[in-house]
């Protein structure tokens, strides 16, 4: 792939801009189909996927600009509803460009699924028994997925927990799997509950629950970068200011709950888009993130901003949980050709690069709030929702969208009075011009 850098790509006509992909990415005709009009979720396969099916909601996908990625250019699609989301975390990207970059790295794919084991009435003696039998165990978890050991992957390990659960004290057994490419979700459910009859005769207890952990805190995802003070200079503000302002700003975080939310919630707002425009399962990453970041007993930031040397350095680190094989990855034609914007990565380069993208998220929203605040950018873009809520098409979107943002009255009552203006003016055409 070239350059993540397109200068003028959010200016362009949605058509310019599938034509600017396609000669980057080199394209084919085919593969160009899933996206534009043409990219909606056929109503065959959203029926196949879920129970009741009436039909597919749209969400807009975008692209991530600027990125680079342990040397490499990345654009990165991204599915969000909030207007702000894309803009930001690709100026974000060209400014940490101008500083290398992005440095990420994930861990290898190792997902906990749990066996909670009850009625014992020796905990200790039981677990030593499921310890000594592990081999017998990953056995039988391996024949279910002969394939997945082949490749490398498979049930690769036994831990045991004693647990207080009310009056008793149940073993949770921790099958650890390496689930390749794939989320692995399936394949961790099938693995624990195929080993639950043998674990039961080792123990003489009873097996409860059977299923994956997605407190996957054995699969994490890191990025950092280095910005120089010169090229955060922004707002009226040097670059020093501006970077004091962020490493204060995760300060706060690190010190109260309730800024830590919002602050994680802006890095899940990057985070989120690429796993939904990826088909990974958003919701699962949110659990694991939320749950790690209270592993200290406290809840606390996925980011820290610091200053040294003349420069604003940041580090983020959270449990990913993704896959680019199989389930929804097969199911929605858009998918396969989305990853190829990517590049094609395997779980693990997909995983860095998204923890590259919840930080750049973060910087950009610090960044924000610690110059002119959150509102100037984020309401000028929603500016242009307002107006389509009002029922401007065509041009006449960014027309009463500027005029909203002049008024400094970003409301619907107003871009209907100003839509109307316009086509008492112009006549009925010019809502749509």
């Amino acid at each position: 792939m070239g350059s993540s850098r397109l200068p003028g790509f959010y200016k362009m006509k949605m058509a310019e801009r599938l034509r600017r992909l396609a000669e980057q990415l080199e394209l084919s005709r085919d593969e160009m189909d899933g996206l534009g009009e043409s990219g909606t979720l056929p109503l065959a396969n959203a029926d196949a996927m879920i129970e009741n099916a009436v039909g597919v909601l749209g969400l807009p996908v975008g692209i991530g600009l600027n990125f680079l990625v342990n040397g490499e250019d990345v654009l990165v699609p991204m599915a969000v509803e909030e207007a702000s989301v894309i803009a930001a975390v690709s100026l974000a990207a060209k400014i940490v460009r101008e500083g290398g970059g992005f440095k990420a790295d994930s861990d290898a794919p190792r997902m906990i699924g749990q066996v909670q084991v009850a009625e014992l009435s020796n905990p200790e003696a039981a677990k030593a028994a499921i310890l000594r039998q592990k081999d017998s165990i990953l056995a039988v978890a391996n024949g279910l997925h002969p394939a997945m050991k082949s490749r490398g992957g498979g049930a690769q390990d036994v831990e045991v927990r004693l647990l207080a659960v009310g009056a008793e004290t149940h073993a949770i057994v921790h099958l650890i799997i390496d689930t390749q490419d794939a989320m692995g979700a399936n394949l961790i459910n099938t693995m624990c509950e195929g080993v639950a009859p043998l674990i039961e005769r080792i123990t003489g207890g009873r097996v409860r629950l059977r299923i994956l952990s997605n407190l996957a805190d054995l699969r994490l995802a890191r990025a950092s970068c280095r910005i120089p003070f010169e090229a955060l200079a922004d707002f009226g503000f040097s670059g020093a200011e501006v970077a004091h302002g962020i490493a204060e700003a995760s300060r706060f975080a690190d010190a109260d709950p309730y800024r830590a939310c919002t602050h994680n919630k802006g890095v899940m707002n990057g985070v989120d888009a690429v796993a939904l425009a990826t088909g990974n399962d958003w919701r699962a990453i949110e659990a694991g993130a939320h749950a790690y970041c209270a592993r200290n007993g406290r809840y606390e930031p996925l980011t820290r901003w610091w200053i040294e040397e003349g420069a604003l350095l940041g580090r983020i680190e959270l449990p990913i949980q993704v896959g680019t094989v199989g389930g929804a990855v097969k199911a929605n034609p858009l998918i396969p050709v989305l990853l190829r914007t990517m590049g094609n990565p395997g779980a693990r380069k997909l995983a860095g690069i998204m923890a590259a993208v919840g930080l750049a998220q973060n910087m950009a929203a610090l960044r924000a709030l610690g110059t002119v605040g959150i509102q100037k950018g984020h309401m000028a873009l929603h500016a242009r929702n307002v107006a389509v809520s009002a029922g401007a098409k065509g041009s006449a979107v960014e027309e009463v969208a500027r005029a909203l943002i002049a008024a400094g009255e970003i409301k619907l009552h107003r871009a209907q009075e100003i839509l109307a203006k316009m086509v008492a003016a112009r006549g009925p055409s010019a809502e749509a011009t």
